[in-house]
């Protein structure tokens, strides 16, 4: 992909809304309403510097929920062994890089409690079964970055069980108080209206004290203030950097440094403590990377680039709100940890994609900060808040790929995988569908993990056998049989990764335009030093004309559902110009 300064962006924004325009603009010289947008001087030279030869700039993340991937050893448990296994497939899909959520040893089935530091979750196996891994992915040219949590750990963890014991010096490895603020205090969950401070103080019997737990009496945070635990921190981003993992996905960056009831959140001193950490890790491996989950506002999420020296991206939480909102009208999706202020009823107004671009460019940070998705672990899945829709999960796709930024793809997007209901996070963590054999091939065991229901709390429902014979009844569900298809969802992620790696214009550097056309059809536009390439979405559930869309000079890359000026209902066309 084209390298270059964020000077040099042209996000040529339409803010024509869904209404009649006077008269269509050709696709190679795209009409706006508001003339080019560039990053200040400020932001000019901050991206400069944060780009230079940043491999995070051509990445294309995957996301892997290790306990569903594969499981190679037949404990219904995916495993190492198994990712490695599936290397082959993640390279022909065409990522280049891979996020593995907690795989540290962890009492919890998700592991963001973890009780050690520097050992692997037994589940999924040895440390050198992890180190073959690592290197298996790095002969392909993939990097793998781990999910590190900081805020908190484990209430079993041998620190917060000397520090409730008052021993020293894990004394005040946590935050400690005698009393439970009052009602009305303003202690309470930090990403809610919730002014209870139970939620988040915590009584412990041993010691006769409140311990502060934002993430629930199990997790309690860790005291960021004490030196002997920043460094234990930056001891253990060391030891994994030295593994040969590429950085780190950094768990609620927002909640690192409390600083009273009406402080939980985003403070000065929270973004400073992930300035020196940055500062650390790069002293290690000056390529590492570091990207925050900060579930928050644009405006808010870009304070964490501190100048330059903060983080390297942080995580795009609005566009995947607005994706799935422009194909699920008047629906509200729901942010775990309401963090999201924007969360409002959601409208068929394609101003929102501009909108959001430009609120990217226009923030503290440069554009390239900003990694969009349109879901994680924490959410719904596409495929279930679109109910199983193929032809609008691909305009998802479609939209989350012409968006700037660097795309991360939650396992089984690409293939539509949903969920069996709401309720439980577990839902949106089920096994990976891989054929239409028992189990859909992720274990030879008769049972997978999401069986083992004393992992989940008394009384929880077996779903998981009614589920999966619904999956394999469907028989399209699958990756062996969503590659058999030229035109799945499959294929068409695997289009959109090569094309984003390839085109320049869908870097940051690109040009951005929307045009919405009247007839409810939408044309996205990215160009970059005459490279074009043209996105045109139907949005509608009817047959659309789209003879209006001067399409000489270009090839289709994607036209299944185009009929010689006829696009079909929630139909997608991917034109590009010759190279």
């Amino acid at each position: 992909m084209f390298k270059g300064s964020i000077s040099a962006i042209a996000l040529a924004i339409a803010l024509a809304g869904c209404s009649p325009a006077p008269q269509q603009t050709p696709v190679n010289q795209p009409e706006v309403a508001n003339p080019t947008v560039q990053q200040n001087a400020a932001g000019q030279q901050r991206a400069t510097a944060s780009q230079n030869a940043a491999w995070w700039d051509d990445a294309i993340f995957y996301q892997i929920w290790p306990r569903s991937f594969y499981d190679t050893d037949g404990d219904g448990h995916g495993d190492f062994n198994g990712m490695t296994s599936k290397l082959p497939y993640l390279q022909e899909l065409g990522v280049n890089a891979l996020w593995l959520t907690p795989m540290f040893e962890a009492p919890s089935y998700h592991g963001y409690d973890f009780t050690e530091f520097y050992q692997v979750e037994s589940d999924y196996g040895s440390m050198a079964e992890f180190e073959a891994f690592i290197q298996a992915a790095d002969a392909r040219g993939m990097k793998v970055i781990l999910d590190l949590v900081i805020n908190h750990i484990s209430s079993e963890h041998e620190w917060f069980q000397r520090s409730a014991a008052g021993e020293a010096p894990y004394k005040d490895y946590f935050i400690w108080r005698d009393d439970m603020p009052e009602a009305g205090s303003g202690w309470g969950h930090a990403w809610s209206d919730n002014d209870k401070p139970d939620a988040v103080w915590h009584w412990n019997e041993a010691r006769q004290q409140y311990y502060y737990a934002a993430f629930g009496a199990s997790q309690p945070d860790v005291n960021l203030r004490h030196p002997d635990v920043v460094a234990e921190m930056e001891k253990m981003a060391k030891f994994w950097l030295d593994k040969g993992v590429a950085g780190f996905r950094l768990d609620a960056v927002r909640f690192a440094m409390e600083g009273g009831p009406d402080a939980q959140a985003d403070t000065a001193e929270t973004i400073a403590y992930w300035q020196r950490f940055n500062q650390f890790v790069k002293s290690v491996n000056p390529e590492a990377y570091l990207v925050g989950e900060a579930w928050v506002d644009i405006p808010v999420a870009a304070r964490y680039f501190g100048d330059g020296t903060g983080l390297d991206q942080g995580f795009d939480f609005e566009v995947g709100y607005k994706i799935l909102g422009l194909l699920q009208q008047d629906t509200a999706g729901e942010a775990q940890f309401g963090t999201m202020q924007s969360n409002q009823q959601q409208t068929a107004d394609a101003r929102v994609l501009s909108q959001n671009v430009q609120q990217r460019s226009d923030s503290v940070a440069p554009l390239s900060f900003f990694a969009p998705f349109l879901t994680n672990h924490d959410q719904e899945r596409v495929a279930y808040q679109l109910k199983e829709h193929d032809s609008k999960a691909k305009l998802a796709a479609a939209m989350l790929f012409s968006s700037p930024g660097t795309p991360y793809i939650y396992y089984g997007e690409e293939i539509g995988l949903t969920q069996d209901r709401s309720g439980h996070d577990v839902f949106k963590r089920a096994p990976m569908l891989w054929n239409n054999t028992k189990q859909a091939g992720f274990t030879d065991s008769d049972n997978s993990w999401v069986e083992q229901l004393t992992l989940f709390g008394d009384d929880f429902p077996n779903w998981w056998p009614d589920f999966l014979a619904q999956q394999l009844q469907a028989a399209d569900r699958s990756v062996a049989a969503q590659q058999a298809q030229p035109d799945s969802i499959w294929q068409l992620y695997k289009l959109l990764i090569a094309q984003k790696k390839q085109r320049p214009e869908l870097g940051t550097d690109g040009s951005y335009s929307v045009d919405p056309l009247e007839n409810g059809v939408l044309q996205i536009n990215r160009e970059l030093n005459g490279s074009k390439s043209v996105f045109v979405l139907n949005l509608t559930d009817s047959v659309q004309d789209i003879s209006a869309i001067n399409r000489e000079g270009f090839t289709p890359a994607w036209a299944f559902d185009l009929d010689g000026n006829n696009l079909a209902a929630y139909g997608l066309l991917v034109l590009q110009s010759a190279e």
